[in-house]
């Protein structure tokens, strides 16, 4: 016996001024479905969600939820005009019986039901709302990045609770591994066009790299075949022309077919050019120790950070995580303990409260009054890492088109926000990149390449992070806030914590932690304050003379690198290919070796 979908969608379009959004779209919801909706920014994901709830009326097409049947949204920017409370309003429309539902959802999503509306931040909002649909269990929830502005425990608890929940319910979000824990199916929006694979995200990958290599070979075969005939128009019609002008219109099918093809928006070309090299030694903290009032943030804290170390912070809301990097970079004064920053730091911030943004001006003006660039005012250009580019030419690099340069911010959606304080980010020269969440919003791809150029870039991270996922590809330390002063570093990700540590705070017994996904290949052990040594001669002269050594086999890796990067060496001289390729293994391992002696020697002369 068939099942009766909980949702369906029958000749779906909807335009908004330009090419359509969605044109003649089928979509089918089915009971138990648990659904990732993926896509690129701006490719109407949200929208699509939106137009599921009810919220945004087609301009053609059906949508039949079956009588009976019902279906929840957690709004992104949730109205609560009229309501006094958060808890006031995540409790409407429920029974009395029902309240400790919301209790219990704000519990662990961690939001105070009397915190007035009127105080409360966006994060708060979002998370009431989150806890009122929670609490509403309709048939099928909507949720539009749910774990923003979630810490890892929120986020483990929402886990936990969609895994068990018997609703149905369609996901939009960054978290990769939230949405590869909960999804069995996948959606994915691309240009106008919705396609479904009954896998959840772990297969989203392989299966759209697989469809863009199909479409490149159909559109290869479509241009030769163009060619062909028109090489054919050219030179065989005039002998022919009455009898082969059907073959003519053919051809001008084909061109039109080509013509109304939609090419695949290319990736953001993000960019990072870290500036001159800071010292081996960033930033040092001894002993340090802050509270406010009775909440002690830190206690006692000893940390050494060497240039391009990658350290995350990780811990709840409100754990001082974004107080504890004002810390160390000067920014804060410590009730106690010493901080001591290296030499020659340049240092570039991305902010997750979007503040360095002014919301009413353009993203013209956002990227050309920015004094930490060196402009002023509405110039036509800006300097990228000093060199000049045009403004709009700039924004296109990271897939904004020229009619949004003249646009407000405040008319930009999450992830393209992010991309442009990425893109102010990313015009500075820097040796010490400081992300304080920088994933919320990001679609995919661009979250790939972001991964991959901190893996290239050779200044320092610190990094702030709720996403498992990202933290796991990127961090080589994890310093991890656990509340009451407590503060401990790790070695290694995300899962390599929480295998060292045994579990997150408040695990339960025998819970098997996750196992870790991304091994990493270079991890520096992190220290608290380590015990003074005297070196001797021969170690002191050796301290003095491995930077030289350093910098000589960094420059003969690179003058090999670059002899090996003629893709024609191999065929041509397939003997010097060899020796080259021994040589550079061989100043590859002299290299490492160097600077673990380094790093053995500098830690017992005390730093």
């Amino acid at each position: 016996m068939a099942r009766i979908p909980l949702l369906q969608m029958t000749g779906i379009s909807l335009t908004f001024g330009g090419d359509p959004l969605f044109s003649d779209l089928d979509l089918v919801v089915q009971p138990g479905d648990r659904v990732a909706l993926v896509g690129r920014n701006g490719s109407g994901k949200s929208t699509l969600m939106k137009v599921m709830a009810g919220l945004v009326e087609a301009d053609a097409g059906t949508l039949v939820v079956p009588s009976g049947r019902s279906v929840g949204y957690m709004e992104q920017d949730p109205q609560m005009t009229g309501f006094t409370t958060l808890g006031e309003f995540a409790s409407s429309g429920l029974d009395p019986g029902e309240l400790y539902k919301v209790e219990r959802a704000g519990e662990g999503l961690k939001f105070d039901p009397d915190r007035p509306v009127a105080t409360a931040s966006g994060g708060e909002r979002r998370r009431a709302a989150l806890a009122k649909l929670m609490a509403e269990a309709p048939d099928l929830m909507l949720l539009d990045e749910p774990t923003n502005h979630l810490d890892i425990e929120a986020i483990t608890w929402l886990e936990s609770e969609l895994k068990s929940t018997r609703a149905a319910y369609v996901l939009i979000s960054h978290d990769r591994a939230f949405l590869r824990a909960l999804t069995r199916a996948t959606l994915w929006v691309d240009r106008g066009q919705v396609r479904r694979q009954e896998k959840g995200f772990e297969g989203f990958e392989a299966w759209r790299d697989k469809i863009w290599e199909e479409e490149d070979q159909q559109r290869h075969k479509l241009n030769r075949l163009i060619k062909s005939e028109s090489r054919w128009a050219v030179e065989g019609i005039s002998a022919r022309r009455k009898r082969n002008m059907g073959r003519v219109r053919a051809l001008h099918e084909l061109k039109d077919q080509r013509a109304s093809q939609i090419q695949r928006q290319g990736a953001a070309e993000l960019a990072l050019e870290a500036g001159p090299k800071s010292g081996r030694k960033v930033i040092e903290v001894e002993g340090l120790s802050k509270s406010f009032g009775d909440k002690q943030i830190v206690s006692n804290f000893s940390l050494k950070v060497q240039r391009s170390d990658r350290v995350a912070f990780v811990g709840p809301n409100g754990a001082g995580k974004t107080t504890l990097l004002k810390l160390m970079l000067g920014q804060e004064n410590p009730d106690a303990g010493v901080v001591k920053l290296g030499t020659n730091l340049e240092i570039a911030l991305f902010d997750q409260t979007r503040d360095q943004l002014d919301p009413e001006a353009t993203l013209w003006e956002n990227l050309t009054s920015d004094p930490l660039l060196g402009i002023s005012g509405k110039a036509d250009q800006v300097m990228v890492r000093g060199v000049p580019k045009h403004v709009v030419g700039y924004l296109k690099e990271f897939l904004f088109d020229e009619a949004q340069a003249r646009a407000p911010v405040r008319s930009l959606s999450g992830g393209e926000k992010a991309r442009l304080l990425l893109a102010r980010l990313m015009a500075r020269q820097s040796n010490l990149l400081v992300l304080d969440e920088p994933t919320n919003d990001l679609d995919v791809e661009t979250l790939d390449l972001l991964q991959e150029l901190l893996d290239s870039y050779e200044g320092t991270v610190l990094l702030v992070s709720h996403d498992r996922d990202f933290l796991d590809r990127v961090a080589t330390t994890t310093i991890a806030m656990e509340g009451d002063g407590k503060v401990t570093a790790y070695a290694g990700g995300w899962s390599d914590y929480i295998s060292q540590r045994g579990g997150l705070p408040g695990m339960e017994k025998g819970e098997k932690p996750p196992k870790s996904k991304t091994q990493k290949t270079k991890v520096k052990a992190v220290e608290s304050a380590p015990a003074q040594e005297k070196l001797s001669f021969k170690e002191k002269h050796r301290l003095e003379a491995l930077p030289a050594e350093m910098e000589r086999l960094e420059q003969e890796i690179a003058k090999l690198q670059e002899l090996m990067a003629d893709p024609e060496l191999f065929t041509r001289e397939p003997v010097k290919f060899k020796k080259a390729t021994e040589a550079l293994v061989e100043r590859q391992e002299k290299l490492a070796a160097a600077e673990e002696e380094w790093l053995e020697l500098e830690e017992k002369a005390g730093g």
